[in-house]
């Protein structure tokens, strides 16, 4: 359960609500240019661009959940289950490891249109980064300011598809998702006209009426037609605060309150954090499930051209940084 979206005003924002009956142990982290990204089956890249998102706290390889990279290509993965399908290594051609996929593309792309020219011969395989941490069933959404796209590993092979709504949440797989948002072309945020009978005298009595009919569960395929209804009509200043705040607005209305959604296994399912970068600062804002206080981690302070990770311990991130403190410090 995730919501992904992007988000256009003067500058150019990617970002999600992480979805989890439970903490993957993550923590921001800064992959420096010269950390050696070692790759199953897809050699090594020992330099490469610099990256920030949140990932499990491992320092031999970054475990992202959604990252961008220096140039301004975000990508997040979001979870797919039903749908997605890994093959086999047969050490041919490029292949990734679902873990691998974000920190492969941010390390080596600085677009989408030149990601694109690798996903065509690409294959996605079942390799596990541990034992204990086999791979999980997801989908990904790439972004920068020119366009959006969605990659998903089917029984069919993988799919790639244009996202014009810059929006992703879960299973069903995005063909589904295009077509369903076609059932919402009546809603507006503007007061609606009667169309239910010319001779009948029929006018809203409240206002926000035009949106009546847009779904308010927390289904995958609900969370996606809302994020997009509110990320197409926001309207706010084009100015860093005002986009800052808006941005989790739009996520807030797409999260999970705990007790409200439970899994089959009884667990609860909660928005464990709501995170936005925006692509050209480098700059990550984030809030958590239990601390509603914006964050925020400059990739730029870092040293990028070091070797090792970047790891925000729970000691910085409790400092309480303003988000929109352009001098924000990193960790050594």
């Amino acid at each position: 359960m995730c919501t992904c979206i992007t988000y256009s005003n003067g500058d150019f924002y990617f970002g999600r609500n992480l979805d989890l009956d439970c903490s993957f142990n993550e923590m921001v982290t800064v992959t420096p240019r010269s950390f050696p990204l070692r790759f199953c089956n897809a050699g090594n890249l020992e330099h490469h661009y610099a990256m920030i998102g949140m990932a499990s706290a491992d320092k031999r390889f970054p475990l992202y959940a959604e990252a961008v990279n220096e140039k301004g290509l975000a990508m997040a993965g979001l979870n797919f289950p039903g749908s997605a399908v890994y093959q086999k290594s047969d050490a041919k051609g490029l292949e990734l490891a679902s873990f691998e996929m974000i920190a492969w593309f941010l390390g080596k792309c600085a677009s989408v249109e030149e990601a694109k020219q690798y996903l065509s011969g690409l294959k996605i395989t079942d390799d596990a980064f541990s034992s204990a941490m086999p791979p999980a069933p997801l989908h990904w959404m790439m972004a920068d300011k020119e366009r959006c796209i969605v990659i998903e590993p089917e029984k069919e092979g993988i799919k790639v598809y244009d996202n014009p709504f810059g929006v992703l949440t879960n299973n069903p797989p995005f063909g589904y998702h295009q077509l369903n948002m076609n059932n919402y072309l009546n809603l507006t945020a503007e007061s609606p006209q009667n169309r239910f009978a010319e001779r009948l005298e029929l006018r809203p009595f409240a206002q926000g009426m035009g949106a009546v009919g847009l779904p308010g569960d927390a289904s995958s395929v609900s969370r996606f037609v809302r994020a997009a209804f509110l990320k197409w009509n926001s309207v706010v200043p084009e100015e860093e605060s005002a986009n800052i705040t808006q941005f989790f607005h739009i996520l807030d209305n797409v999260a999970m309150i705990r007790g409200t959604v439970v899994t089959d296994q009884g667990t609860y399912d909660i928005t464990t954090y709501s995170c936005c970068v925006n692509t050209r600062t480098g700059i990550y804002y984030y809030k958590t499930y239990e601390d509603s206080r914006l964050h925020a981690a400059d990739m730029h302070a870092a040293r990028l051209e070091g070797d090792k990770l970047i790891l925000l311990s729970d000691n910085f991130v409790k400092r309480g940084l303003s988000p929109f403190d352009k001098s924000v410090a990193m960790p050594e």
